[in-house]
């Protein structure tokens, strides 16, 4: 089987193809983001369809030990951060073992719902994950657009 075929059949299996996702950095102070992905996001920005929901998987590298991680996520719109809910605020329910330990990579796995009531609109969402001092392990923007 070549390598194209396998490609192909990956992403048939329900896998996404997407690239990386663009982010801007937005304070991470204890910590250092490698990569986010968002899936399914085929394209930039993100269309986010109402009423689904996607998964967010960020690859971070911690610069300190932390019991605990609470993760943050606000919609930024006209320059106003509002609440955005999300099913887990524990980070250490995300995929991350906790304790954090200092100088380890982590990938923390959280949902995004869209929900069906949302407004159609470009945003930039902000999403946060706390230490233990309420320090900022990772703190990432990234643009997207919820649709109907």
């Amino acid at each position: 089987m070549g390598v194209r075929t396998f490609i192909v059949l990956f992403c048939l299996m329900g896998f996404t193809c997407a690239e990386m996702v663009k982010f801007l950095d937005c304070g991470s102070t204890t910590g250092k983001v490698a990569s986010v992905d968002i899936s399914p996001c085929p394209s930039q920005p993100c269309q986010l369809h109402k009423g689904q929901a996607y998964s967010v998987n960020v690859t971070f590298n911690s610069g300190v030990e932390s019991q605990t991680s609470k993760a943050l996520v606000h919609g930024i719109i006209a320059g106003v951060a509002i609440p955005f809910p999300i099913p887990i605020e524990d980070g250490c329910q995300s995929g991350i073992h906790c304790p954090i330990q200092k100088q380890q990579s982590y990938h923390y796995v959280n949902s995004l719902p869209v929900k069906s009531g949302y407004p159609s609109i470009k945003l930039v969402v902000e999403w946060e994950l706390k230490d233990d001092n309420s320090k900022d392990l990772f703190c990432i923007r990234f643009p997207v657009q919820i649709v109907s």
